[in-house]
Parts: structure tokens; sequence; C-alpha cells
């Protein structure tokens, strides 16, 4: 039976895909959402706590995912006031060794995005202690659980999930009977971590971990996944079989668990990817597509050789029950994709626009490219903006952040060195320039991890990310005079972590759409990280558009959305695809090898080994790919657009 409290802090009951998910789990539109519900479950853990007279005891996680969960217990705090006097709380893992005031230590992160900012005694939070001396670590470790269970074990467990299935460092391989240890991290969790520390080479190897144990005996876990990048390893977590390989899959045997997920992360689920499979669904146009080219995939057939017989052996039959034969559904799906294939993404002049995705009027169009960083206007959408000017438009790019941070300090250096040098040779007296020179030459020398680039080398950084997008620029016949850098403040923090989106940032966006008066704005839709520097722009533009759209220019403005670097629009949510011969592939690559500071060995590299330009072909190859697997002409490459229609 369970007891009043434990009613309480029970997760609340869910309608759920029983044949697929083996753990309950609630998808909210997005983190922000999701976020402030997990906030008021804590919130109401520490009141209950508080009227028996007893402490509420919080297992805590870091990264990104509990951030906004953190924010929106400090404004309960501030606002409807919140007391956190009771409470006692133990953090997952810290880096070993790490020292406490470093950057990227888990006792700043904490203290930073929550303790400071409650009434939480200091002497009720601990944290993994990563100055131990190695013969300090295993007493440690045996006290931090020995602590928690004393007090009767964790009320509440927050956690994220690693991209390989990790919880708290519990890497894959990990024993569901771990206890609180040192362990030794894996790549993929260096690789991710990577950009948070300047590289992979200072990533630590090591970190201390409350084991799975103890997280498995918490009376309430509650996991968050924001974002595209979590939705395989979500799917294996809540869909697949239990395995140390994936070491979240323990949580199916935890009897008050829920993952908190927004859309993206969601997406790969069966009742999002294939709702058909779970429930009823409304057959429209949008669902009817979803489902036939889910189908044709999975069979590796063209659309138009589909059979009766296909769809009623793979759980469509309700669809033709419904909708029709396969014959009528295979030739209007077919249609469908036809249609979003254009080489004149502006609008072909002088033509039947019925069934294209762009207007034909006007016929030469203000076109405006937000890029988040000075190279993905190249890298995500390089060969659509070439076609743009080669077809006369006048284009524009707002290259929206400087993008200082992701330029390596020995390229910072060498750029300062060569203005030195020129002004030496050319006989310009610059003691300033010759300043900045050896200023910044000892502050790299003896620069710390913990330590932010000064102004004056995030600014020469900036100038060389400037000037690269320039180069662009001029390589696709646009000139620089159309070249906007927007600088916009969120991102000017010299750190990883950004500022919120604030309103100089909505501003500087909305005052370059007033000036451009744009028919056609093209934005990174990329998802993968609500967190990121690419959801932040999206933001920016969308409230923007919004505040807006009531302008008599707006009327004629359409907004396309491109992806990154790393990832596609799913296949049946298309509504433009640009297709790029061999030889305009060869020239978008060249434009992306204007971005010098970006090759061979990226600051900030990601998951992905491979450079930017080959990350680019490749993806656009396996769209072109998905074409042609569906039966529709074969192209070399192919970027695709979805619109927002706001």
């Amino acid at each position: 039976m369970l007891s009043e409290t434990d009613t309480l802090l029970a997760a609340p009951t869910l309608n759920q895909p029983i044949a697929f998910e083996r753990i309950p789990t609630q998808i909210y539109a997005d983190s922000n959402e999701a976020s402030a519900a997990v906030a008021r479950e804590i919130a109401e853990i520490i009141r209950s706590k508080q009227l028996q007279g007893k402490p509420a005891v919080l297992g805590l996680a870091t990264g990104s995912s509990p951030k906004k969960v953190y924010a929106e217990l400090i404004r309960i705090h501030r606002e409807e006031r919140l007391s956190f006097y009771n409470v006692i709380s133990f953090n997952l893992d810290e880096y070993y060794p790490m020292k406490p005031d470093a950057l990227q230590s888990y006792m700043r992160f904490m203290k930073e995005q929550l303790f400071d900012h409650i009434d939480i005694p200091k002497a009720n939070y601990f944290l993994p202690d990563g100055t131990l001396a190695p013969s300090q670590v295993a007493a440690f470790c045996q006290e931090y659980e020995q602590r928690i269970d004393e007090l009767g074990g964790l009320d509440f467990q927050l956690l994220g999930i690693g991209r390989n299935g990790h919880i708290g460092f519990n890497e894959p391989g990990s024993h569901v009977n771990s206890k609180t240890r040192l362990m030794t991290l894996d790549l993929t969790t260096r690789i991710d971590a990577a950009l948070d520390f300047g590289g992979l080479a200072n990533v630590p190897k090591k970190a201390i971990t409350l084991g799975i144990n103890q997280v498995m005996k918490a009376k309430r876990v509650v996991l968050l996944a924001w974002g595209e990048h979590k939705a395989k390893i979500i799917h294996e977590a809540i869909e697949g079989p239990v395995t140390d390989r994936v070491p979240a899959t323990y949580l199916q045997g935890h009897a008050n668990v829920q993952f908190v997920l927004d859309e993206s992360a969601a997406s790969e689920l069966t009742r999002r990817k294939t709702p058909w499979l779970v429930e009823e669904v409304v057959w429209d146009r949008t669902m009817i597509k979803k489902a036939v080219t889910s189908l044709a995939l999975s069979l590796n057939k063209p659309i138009l050789k589909l059979t009766n017989r296909d769809y009623n052996d793979n759980g469509l039959s309700d669809l033709l029950a419904q909708v029709g034969q396969a014959y009528d559904l295979n030739i209007d799906v077919f249609n469908q994709l036809q249609h979003t294939i254009t080489g004149w993404p502006g609008g072909k002049p002088n033509s039947d626009d019925t069934n294209r995705p762009e207007r034909a009027e006007p016929a030469h169009k203000r076109c405006l490219i937000f890029s988040p960083h000075p190279d993905d206007d190249i890298i995500s959408m390089g060969g659509t903006f070439q076609r743009l000017v080669d077809q006369g438009h006048d284009v524009h790019v707002g290259y929206q952040t400087s993008g200082n941070i992701a330029v390596a300090d020995d390229e910072a250096l060498r750029f300062i060195d060569f203005v030195v040098d020129y002004n030496q040779n050319f006989g310009i007296d610059s003691p300033d320039a010759e300043r900045i020179f050896r200023e910044a030459a000892d502050f790299l020398r003896t620069k710390k991890d913990s330590d932010m680039d000064t102004p004056e080398v995030r600014q020469v950084k900036g100038i060389i990310r400037r000037g690269e997008a320039k180069a662009t620029c001029r390589f696709v016949g646009n000139g620089v005079a159309n070249a906007h850098f927007m600088n916009m403040p969120f991102y000017e923090t010299g750190k990883v972590a950004k500022k919120p989106l604030g309103e100089e940032d909505i501003q500087i966006t909305m005052d370059l759409i007033r000036e451009i008066k744009p028919h056609q704005i093209y934005a990174a839709g990329d998802l993968a990280d609500p967190h990121g520097t690419h959801k932040v722009c999206l933001d920016a533009v969308m409230e923007a558009v919004r505040r807006l759209k009531n302008e008599d220019f707006m009327k004629e403005c359409w907004v396309w959305l491109y992806k990154g670097a790393w990832d596609e629009w799913a296949i049946d949510l298309i509504e433009m695809a640009v297709p790029m011969s061999p030889d305009q592939v060869m020239k978008k690559r060249q434009g992306i090898f204007k971005h010098q500071s970006q090759k061979d060995g990226v600051v900030y590299q990601g998951t992905d080994s491979r450079e930017f330009w080959q990350r680019a072909e490749e993806r656009n190859q396996a769209t072109a790919d998905l074409y042609n697997k569906l039966g529709l002409a074969e192209y070399e490459a192919m970027e695709a657009f979805v619109r927002w229609k706001y």
C-alpha cells in the first residue's frame, strides 16, 4: 500500500501505448512547459515535507536539461515564497579531477543555476568532491551513500540522459546494483562534453557518480530529455530491452518513474513516428504522406510499387478502408513529393505556380537569410543561396552572432601577428596594434581552463569570422554590401553558456527585417539542442516575425526553415527540395572552405568528427537518395526546407 506521502509523489496517470512503451512518459510541446511542470512537482514535494516537519531529500542533476527547471524553482521561490530551508540535496556526479571554481565544475554550475538564488543552507547541499586524492575517493563514495541512506533515501531524483544512455555518469556496462564510485568516462560522453572544455583533449577522463542502485531506491524518479539529438536513445530507453548497454533502461524496473520529453526528443517513439500502430489517427493529407513514405522506406520499395497487401500487412489496413486503394494513395503521395522539388527557390517567373513550393511573383524577390553563426548560410543552404543569387534575387544575409568562441587561440595569435607585420612592412605606426598583440600573446600563453578570453581577444576572433563570411558572400557573387553583422548580445558572454534571449536581440532582428522588407526569410530550424545558439536565434526570428506580422510588407513574406549540418527534415515534412548538380555540390564545398578557421580541427567539433563540408555533402546526398528510393528523379544532392506559417 502507498502511504499518503507516496501517493502525493506518484506519477500522474497517463494514457500509455503499453504495447510499445515500458516507462510512463509525458510529452510536452516544448522544454519550457515541461520544465515548469517538473518544477511544480518538486515544489509540492518540498511543501508537503515542510507540513510534516521533515526534510525533502532531492537528487539533482546538471547539464543543459535541468536549467529551466532550476530557473522555474527560483521564480517560485521569489514570487510564491517557496522556502528551501528544509531541502537537503545530493548531486549525481562531478568530473574528476575538478576544482570547484572551474568553469566546468558542477559545484559552480549548481551555485550559479540554483543554490545562490534560493535560501537553501550551505550545509544542506552535497556534491561529489573532485579535489580528493585518489586514495580518498572510495571512502568518500561510501560516506556519500551512507548519508543518503541515513536520511531515508531520496524523495525525488532528477535525471538527464546521455547520448549513449548513461544516467549520472553510469556509463554503458554499469550494473543495476552499482554503487557510488569513480567511473571512467565513455568516449561518447567525453566528445559530448568537449564543447564545454574547449576541445576533447581538455575533458577529464573520469568522474565520480552516484550509483544506479541508489537511483533505483529513490521514491520518485523523473528523467528529462529535450531535442532531436536525444530522440534515438530515448526510444531505446523507453521501448527497448533492459540492457547494461543502455543504463537508462534499468528505469523500466522502477515503480515510480516518469520520462518528461519535448516533442523533438519524443520524435522516435512509436506513438510519434508511426502513430497508426498505437491508436486511431485522423487520415488527413499530412498523416497519409507520413504513413506512405514510412511504409515505402521500411519495405525499400518505390511509392508507386506499393500494393494493397503491403498496406494490410504493415498496420495500414485502416487507411485503405477509410481512404481508398493503394493505387490512388500512391499516386497522390508521389505527386505531393514531386511538387516539393524545384530548381527555382525564389519562384519561377512567368510560370504556373499552382504546384510549385514558391510563388512566381514577384519575379525578383528580396530574400533575407538568417545565419546563426557566420558559416551556417553556406553550410546549410549554400546551393540555394547560390541559386537565389544566380537567378537575380536581392539576397541579404543576417549573421546573427559573431561566432567568436569557435576560433582557436593560435588562429587569433596568427591574425594579430599578421596585423603587426603588415603595419611594419608598410611603415604604419600603430602602437595599439602592437600592444594588443603583446597582451593577447601573454594572456593566451598562460590561459587556464577557467579563464575567459579577454574582450580584445574575443573581438579579434569575431573579426576573423566576419572576414570569412564576407569571403563567402563574394564567392557566391553577392558582394559584401548585403552582409549584415547583427552581433546579437545574448551570444557575447565569452563562454559556451549564453544569456537567455533578450529584448535587445529581438529588436535587432526586427530592425533588419524592417530594413530589408523581405519576400522570403530563411532561418535555421535546427532544434537539436533547445539551449544552443541555433534555437535561440530561431526564437529571435520567430518572435520578431510575430510582432511584425501585421505590417503591410509582411503580408508578402514567406518564412522557410532549413536544418543545420547535423540533421535533415523528415521526408514527409519537406515542402521545398532544391536539387544540386555535381558541379553545384563542388562549388558549395569551395564556399565552405572560405571559413578557414573552421577547417582542420574545429574548436567545438561536437559529436561528429567529420569536417563541415563533409557533413553537409553527406546530408544533402542522403536527402536526394531518399527521393530516389521513393521512386522520384535521381539527383546528386538536395537541400530541404519547411515553410513556417506564422
